[in-house]
């Protein structure tokens, strides 16, 4: 081997045996990441003249890190789907977002109006839950921990906290900021962890109920009462990019209908023959108590179908995500179908489309599915299952259907046995995706540590790798430009609007070098030749991701687990748009910055109304009103929401409104029979056919 070989050999073992943590090694809080700074853009009041439109304008300045942008985009996805709260480039408006590079991640609270407010995600700030939680703040909410009843729930240890820090810890009184009707929350995304801003190795919060003490802190996606305060404060009736769910608990099946024309049914079970024996939703938690749906292949004709169709749908864009589980427990060329039927004035009965059939081999597996749609009009969802000529005993069953406006991911990677997994794999090493392949071309894998790097124990780590296949002959650009790629550990939650996934992404620069080779050139040049376990032999290339993907707490909880096994969505897509600047719309002026102290809005016509029973005052029209608590079973009404109404309350007065009317039907009947015994008398007697009904009194009508 000649000395420019044998050099050239050395610099792509180094980089090979480098994985690039993007966190630097720290798995950093936003207050890690905001070390030093001073308060900054935490001076607000809040009021409901301090709300945006529900449509936020934001503009992208041209500092931002690339993979930062694509995960703000990624982040208002997730807020259009759980909340009507949508985002837009900025088109001129008087007041919006302008997001930058700072030094750290910070936000104003609530719409100031200064013209260009900023907010900073500046370095280690690219999770979106971190995005997420800034923009709750642009939107109008403190910490949870700022809440006015926070003591009743947490132990602030002043002299754990680090020196000048202690703002940071300060409570808000009902005149300026209102927990809306919603009980205070360890899980909220707003709330600091328990070593927040600490000056030794002692916590800083203490919970008074034990068990949330490692809750607090999560930094993995909105909490439920994230969403519903957002909602109420917003007045939220529905999210933009939702259209339905169903886990098939209640009866009526989500409203869904068996579809005219087929042979065979639908039928909502809680076990079939050949299996399965438990629906997905429940796996594990409440054994014979859960529903699916299931269609028996065990009887009928090869060629019988079964439809079932989903209540009428009404999309806003022109693509969506169906996802769902399918057990095939019947035979081996039995057979699933989506379709979507579609109606217009032309075909007010709707005509038939078929988007994709789903290959599933009989297995003793609930298997994750996604089939991208692209309906413009109103439809329905179609699921015919079709039998097969060859023997079953069992037939396919659905479950967990969640169907959206957004994009599906590209690949999935299930990891069985995950929670042995864990607990059995050393420390410092890894475990691999198999390669996917990307849309424009590119191989990509994920790359994971279940006991984390060294010095990271109780973590998972994760690191995303391009990967080329030995004699691989395609033609791409290298080194790969501006290629993100996302690692999202799935929560099995059967609804979608209520998951709390945990992802982070990177993205392809193709200017980064380590040492003198280009970092994310063909892994033919930086990577190693490695052997996958059915012997396919390819090329992986450096990794980049973070120690601290996830700790091991966080991952048993939740339904990141289910029967055992892991679910990694795994994406990688195009962001190379990202790096042209975003235009100034022309008819506006230069923005105008920020300043320090909060401009104020004129006076608050709520300031002189008081709304009980934690009602909130809005201003409609230059008019102050309250807007009442409301709850699953119970709500507030009255000008000052002075007054409470339930369901109860609703069943009693329909009683008493029921026997009312009851009552005074038998008081007609009464005067009836009186009046047929005076006719009779008269008819007998020949005398006065007239009907005389003095003192008579209808009451109850």
């Amino acid at each position: 081997m000649s000395p420019i070989q044998s050099c050239h050999l050395l610099y792509v073992l180094y980089i090979y045996s480098t994985e690039y943590d993007v966190d630097g090694g720290r798995d950093m809080d936003i207050f890690d990441i905001n070390e030093g700074l001073s308060k900054q853009g935490r001076n607000s009041i809040i009021g409901d003249q301090y709300r945006w439109p529900k449509t936020v304008p934001y503009y992208f300045e041209d500092d931002l890190e690339i993979n930062a942008k694509g995960v703000i985009l990624k982040a208002f996805e997730q807020y259009r789907l759980k909340t009507c709260i949508d985002f837009n480039p900025w088109e001129g408006e008087q007041n919006y977002i302008s997001i930058f590079k700072g030094s750290g991640c910070f936000s104003s609270v609530g719409n100031q109006h200064v013209g260009k407010q900023r907010l900073s995600i500046g370095t280690n700030c690219d999770r979106i839950a971190t995005i997420e939680h800034e923009f709750l703040h642009a939107l109008g909410f403190w910490h949870e921990q700022s809440r006015s009843d926070r003591d009743d729930y947490v132990t602030i240890l002043w002299d754990h906290i680090s020196e000048g820090k202690e703002h940071n810890f300060n409570t808000y009184n009902d005149t300026m900021s209102s927990s809306l009707g919603v009980p205070y929350d360890y899980g909220s995304m707003m709330h600091y962890s328990k070593t927040a801003f600490r000056n030794g190795t002692e916590p800083t919060i203490v919970t008074k109920i034990p068990a949330f003490a490692d809750v607090i802190g999560q930094r993995m996606e909105f909490s439920d009462n994230d969403l519903l305060k957002l909602r109420r404060l917003y007045n939220c009736t529905r999210s933009s990019t939702f259209l339905d769910t169903c886990d098939f608990e209640r009866e009526n099946i989500c409203g869904m209908i068996q579809g005219p024309g087929d042979q065979a049914e639908w039928t909502r079970v809680t076990q079939a023959p050949g299996g399965p024996n438990t629906d997905y939703s429940n796996m594990g938690k409440c054994t014979g108590s859960g529903y699916f749906m299931h269609l028996s292949t065990a009887t009928g004709k090869p060629a019988d179908t079964a439809r079932l169709e989903s209540r009428l749908l009404y999309p806003k864009r022109s693509y969506q995500c169906l996802q769902f589980f399918l057990y095939n427990g019947g035979g081996a060329n039995d057979q699933l179908v989506i379709l979507v039927r579609e109606y217009d004035e032309a075909h007010p009965n709707g005509t038939l489309r078929v988007i994709q059939p789903i290959v599933a081999p009989p297995q003793d597996l609930w298997h994750l599915h996604h089939v991208s749609l692209n309906v413009v009009k109103k439809f329905r969802v179609v699921f015919e299952g079709i039998k097969g000529d060859a023997p079953s005993t069992g037939g396919l069953s659905l479950d967990d259907i969640n169907l959206s406006e957004t994009t599906c991911p590209d690949h999935v990677w299930r990891v069985k046995n995950f929670s042995h997994i864990m607990e059995t794999t050393p420390n410092d090493k890894p475990i691999y995706s198999p390669p996917f392949k990307s849309r424009e071309g590119y191989t990509f894998q994920m790359g994971l540590y279940p006991s984390g790097k060294e010095g990271y124990a109780g973590e998972l780590s994760a690191y995303a790798h391009l990967v080329t296949m030995t004699g691989d002959t395609e033609v791409r650009k290298w080194p790969c430009p501006w290629k993100q790629m996302t690692m999202m550990l799935f929560d099995q939650n059967p609804d979608i609007m209520r998951r709390m996934n945990n992802q982070r992404s990177v993205t392809t620069d193709p200017t980064k070098k380590l040492s003198e080779l280009f970092f994310w050139d063909d892994p033919r040049k930086v990577g190693v030749e490695v052997s996958a376990a059915d012997g396919t032999k390819y090329f992986r290339g450096p990794g980049a991701g973070t120690t601290a993907y996830l700790t091991h707490g966080r991952a048993k909880s939740r339904d990141f687990i289910k029967g055992g096994d892991a679910i990694f969505l795994l994406t990688m897509e195009d962001v190379s748009h990202l790096t042209v600047t975003q235009p100034v719309p022309s008819s506006t002026l230069p923005p105008v910055t920020t300043v320090t102290t909060a401009i104020l809005p004129p006076t608050d016509p709520c300031t002189k109304v008081t709304c009980g029973n934690e009602g909130v005052c809005v201003v409609d029209a230059g008019n102050a009103l309250c807007r009442c608590a409301v709850g699953d079973d119970w709500w507030y009404y009255g000008e000052s929401c002075q007054y409470q109404g339930s369901t109860q309350d609703t069943m009693t007065t329909a009683l008493i409104a029921s026997f009312s009317v009851l009552g005074g039907m038998l008081v007609v009947t009464a005067v009836s029979v009186v009046c047929v015994k005076r006719k009779n008398k008269n008819s007998g007697g020949g005398g006065d056919r007239g009907i005389t009904m003095s003192n008579v009194t209808v009451t109850g009508m």
